[in-house]
């Protein structure tokens, strides 16, 4: 396929008008053809209109040809082949196994809300049977099933090209829901973008959908992503990246005559906490994990461990000596964009004036390499210093030792919203983990004990999401097939006659769906 610098409205290949995008291979600072021009606020009005008008039907689509839909998405991005993954290596500066790893990651997470969109039990029917003889008053005859919002809005991630982009959870999920989508592409890998998101409009069509199902919009600026939120037919906003984008979006939302919901993952650090008896009987290994987890893809996860708790002691300065010598032999990585590059330089810059150096990496050969840090700090001015606490996007952790037990549970308080906590710990360890327990349940959406949180499965029991920062709605998570209830909301149907309810709710169940009826779940 010949890249076009085009957006997709519909199945309307559209030139833009606006400043030109082109991204920028990482590695070599060297612009990428083709340019792609930001589109206007009529071309979102366009797509928008599209949108509003395919959503009836794409709604009330069968749940057969919608999870036939999501396949067939898979289908079309496979299909690709090389090209996508050589141009999205060249867009991100990340190594071609993790490429090929972000897109079979991709297109199962689309095979997985397809299987979970033929259960049906998303769907999530109830049906109280009417009670005209009860008293004092009779009992109408109720049926509940959730109904999918209207167009959703997704804004592609950096560190992500296919997994969290133009295909990726919120796209899938908001789909699968039966809500339109109108992508606006990142910026740093238009081209991945471009590749990806003419693979869907060939599944829209292939599989007789509205054109209107799914669009794809570039721009530079804010113009396309503020007149997306501000929208009315717009009814769901996803959003991946920045605390300060985040947070705009959710303003401009908020502040519409029909406020809508911004699920945006944001900010984490992700505490790490080494219990005394784990710390003294595996420290070597734990320090290994740790700093594998820190350096993987050059530490630009959103469950990076950017900060690590602990008592004070021997044992903790060993697992600092062995981390810093492991960090010491680590190369330096390519960093996605000369923007975030640049900023991790400024963090680290300003941890470096208000923690202690313990190690750095391997200096940078290239451009826009991510050294790895390594910093420590005392629990008092973790404390009192809110700059220690601030997001690092970027292989760069911060050790805080603490005094005491008690001091552990006051830092764990102090920290604000996380998407996970990890706990390293032995059997004489419970008593101090149990202790942390209702805190860290308050401050992260997924804990984990013995591991480490790069890697996020996406599965039916995951949650990625957690309290503000992490996330601007910490009732949802952006990763699993729990994501799908987002873009969903519940409707009421009162004594019906049963030729005018949708199949879900209908007398003879014909979808055999899972209802719960009358109290009891059906078998």
């Amino acid at each position: 396929m010949t890249l076009t610098g085009n957006m997709l409205i519909g199945q309307h290949a559209i030139a833009g008008c606006r400043e030109a995008i082109r991204a920028i291979n990482p590695a070599t600072n060297n612009a990428l053809e083709p340019a792609y021009h930001g589109g206007t606020g009529e071309q979102v009005e366009q797509a928008c209109a599209l949108a509003w008008s395919a959503f009836d039907s794409y709604r009330e689509t069968s749940l057969a040809a919608r999870a036939e839909f999501l396949e067939a998405i898979a289908n079309e991005i496979e299909k690709l082949g090389d090209e996508l993954i050589d141009r999205a290596v060249a867009e991100t500066g990340l190594p071609h196994p993790r490429i090929l790893a972000e897109r079979g990651r991709t297109c199962q997470q689309l095979r997985t809300f397809a299987r979970t969109v033929r259960s049906g039990e998303w769907l999530d029917v109830r049906v109280d049977t009417p009670q005209p003889q009860r008293q004092p008053l009779p009992r109408a005859d109720l049926r509940q099933r959730q109904i999918p919002l209207g167009p959703v809005a997704v804004f592609g991630a950096s560190n992500f090209p296919l997994a969290f982009s133009v295909a990726g959870g919120d796209t899938a999920s908001a789909l699968a829901a039966g809500c339109p989508v109108i992508v606006k592409a990142h910026s740093a890998h238009p081209g991945t973008s471009e590749l990806v998101g003419g693979a869907l409009a060939r599944a829209v069509r292939h599989c007789g959908l509205p054109e209107g199902v799914f669009s794809l919009l570039f721009g530079s600026g804010r113009e396309v992503g503020i007149a997306l939120v501000n929208d009315s037919r717009i009814k769901a906003v996803g959003f991946t990246g920045s605390q300060s984008g985040g947070i705009a979006l959710c303003k401009a939302a908020q502040s519409r005559r029909e406020p809508i919901p911004v699920y945006a993952e944001m900010s984490s650090i992700n505490p790490v906490y080494l219990f005394p008896a784990a710390l003294q009987s595996r420290c070597e290994t734990m320090a290994q994990g740790f700093v594998t987890s820190l350096t993987q893809g050059a530490g630009q996860f959103c469950t990076n461990p950017g900060l690590v708790i602990a008592i004070q002691g021997p044992d903790l300065a060993r697992f600092i000596s062995i981390a810093s010598d492991l960090l010491q032999r680590s190369p330096a990585q390519t960093m996605l964009t000369p923007g975030i590059f640049n900023a991790f330089e400024s963090s680290v810059a300003t941890l470096t004036g208000h923690a202690q150096l313990a190690a750095t990496g391997l200096a940078a050969e290239g451009p826009n390499q991510c050294q790895a840090h390594l910093f420590t700090t005392q629990a008092r001015d973790f404390l009192t210093d809110h700059r220690l606490q601030t997001e690092v996007f970027g292989a760069a952790s911060l050790v805080v030792q603490c005094a005491s037990a008690d001091e552990m549970r006051e830092v764990t308080e102090h920290l604000e919203g996380q998407l996970t906590a990890t706990l390293h710990l032995d059997d004489n360890d419970i008593g101090h983990a149990q202790a942390l327990m209702p805190a860290l349940e308050r401050k992260a959406g997924r804990l984990l004990v013995n591991g480490w949180p790069t890697g996020v499965e996406v599965c039916d029991a995951m949650v990625h999401g957690g309290p503000f920062p992490a996330t601007s709605d910490s009732r949802s998570t952006s990763v699993g097939t729990a994501a799908i209830l987002r873009f969903l909301r519940p409707v009421c149907y009162q004594d019906f006659p049963d030729s005018l309810l949708p199949s879900p709710l209908r007398h003879d169940n014909p979808l055999a769906l899972r209802r719960l009826l009358d109290g009891q779940r059906e078998a």
